[in-house]
Order: structure tokens, then C-alpha cells, then sequence
């Protein structure tokens, strides 16, 4: 079976960044989409989107195939808010899971924007952390993994063993890196944020080989974990 031949109802949903999508594919195509890019509205949105993706269609939830969740690394309340909302809506109606890592989301994203890109190239998203450090991964542009994902303060020696070749740097923590990433090689690309298509095109895939995630036990990637901190003036 190809992608071509794909008939499968997926849901879509991302909560990963300040972006809240919530799309519906079926036989290729996006359907159906909702998209909310403000921040901090998640958990108030992402029931709302997907009841409205739903009825604009004419679907029940228990007609999906599948439910797709970029599943991180990224923030961690939003991330929360995605996983928790899916595992109630795939457990209530017996839906299979599709679990995406966030950063391929992106550098999918990227490819489907920028059709020039170097086949040499090096991809590598950025989800911004927090000051200089960002959440990050190098990919081919057939999205093969070059260097899993990881956390990365950046500086002027960062990245040094791809630029050797073209590297897109992309997502929302690369902006801040522009100034300190400086060498011929290094290329940014404004603007790249996940994407209903981008989701659709890795989840597609995802079911053709049957790829998915256990319901009950998957969780986000973090990829760090969660540091809370008390307020300077806390009393004790």
C-alpha cells in the first residue's frame, strides 16, 4: 500500500509551542483545520477545535482511524494538555494513537515551504527553551535522524560538525541564534511553525506501518525535565 491509497480518517492535533492546531486528514488531504497561534490558550481551545473540525465534516469521533499528537519535545504544559486530552478521547472511543516527534514536524514543515533546499543539506530545528537554549535535532531532507534531539545552550561554536554543509536553522527558537550562529553554511528560515500538511504527511506514513503508541503508557518527550521554581519573596 502507498500514501496514495490511504483512506484513513486522522485527527491532528498539535499543542507542543505556542501554536494549538487541531486538523482532520482523509485520502491525502486536509479536510478540515483549526489553528491558534497566541499562546497559552490550549487546554481552553483544543476541545473546542476538534468538536468543530468534527461537525464541519460531518464525523463522530468514533469514525476516526486515527488521532496524530506531536507528542514533543516542546512546552511542558502544553504537552501535557495534548497527551491528556487524547488518551480520554482514544480511550473513550477505541482510537489508535500516532505519537510525532515535534522537530520532524518542523523540518517537514520546512521542506514544504522551501523547495530549493540543498539535497545535501543539513535540517535543524529549534524550539525555543528558554535564554540561549533551545530544543533541537539535525535532519537529512528525507528526514532521516542525523543527531537525535537534544537540549543545546547556544553558542559560537555550536553546530560546527554540520556546517560544513548547508544547515537551515527554523522554528521558534532559532531567531535568537541568527546573531550568534554566523558562518557561510548557516541559513534561517523565518515563519516555520507546525502545520496540518506537515502533520498529515508523517502521520500518513506513520499508518501505512502501522506505527503506533500505547494508549495507556506513552507519554510526551520532554526531553528535560520539568523545573518548577518558587517566587524570589516565598516565605518560609
Amino acid at each position: 500500500m502507498s500514501l496514495s491509497n490511504i483512506m484513513a480518517k486522522i485527527l491532528l492535533i498539535d499543542t507542543s509551542t505556542e501554536v494549538c492546531l487541531v486538523a482532520l486528514s482523509e485520502n491525502n488531504q486536509v479536510i478540515a483545520s483549526r489553528i491558534d497561534t497566541n499562546g497559552q490558550n490550549h487546554s481552553k481551545l483544543i476541545g473546542t477545535f476538534v468538536q468543530e473540525v468534527l461537525q464541519e465534516v460531518g464525523f463522530t469521533a468514533h469514525q476516526l482511524d486515527a488521532v496524530a499528537l506531536s507528542a514533543g519535545p516542546g512546552s511542558y504544559t502544553g504537552l501535557r494538555i495534548g497527551t491528556s486530552f487524547v488518551k480520554g478521547l482514544c480511550f473513550g472511543a477505541n482510537i489508535k494513537v500516532i505519537t510525532l516527534p515535534t522537530l520532524q514536524v518542523l523540518a517537514q514543515e520546512a521542506l514544504l515551504q522551501n523547495t530549493n533546499i540543498e539535497s545535501n543539506a543539513h535540517l535543524c530545528p529549534m524550539i525555543d527553551a528558554r535564554r540561549m537554549e533551545v530544543y533541537t535535532a539535525v535532519y537529512t531532507t528525507t528526514l532521516q535522524e542525523k543527531a537525535a534531539a537534544w537540549p543545546e545552550i547556544v553558542s559560537e561554536t555550536s553546530f560546527q560538525t554540520y556546517l560544513n554543509q548547508p544547515t537551515y536553522f527554523f522554528g521558534n527558537g532559532s531567531d535568537k541564534c541568527a546573531t550568534t550562529i554566523v558562518h557561510p553554511n548557516a541559513h534561517f528560515i523565518p515563519g516555520i511553525q507546525p502545520s496540518a500538511t506537515a502533520m498529515m504527511l508523517l502521520a500518513e506514513k506513520a499508518y501505512l506501518h502501522q506505527q503506533f503508541a500505547d494508549t495507556a503508557y506513552f507519554e510526551p518527550f520532554y526531553l528535560k525535565e520539568f523545573m518548577a521554581t518558587l517566587p524570589k519573596n516565598k516565605i518560609f
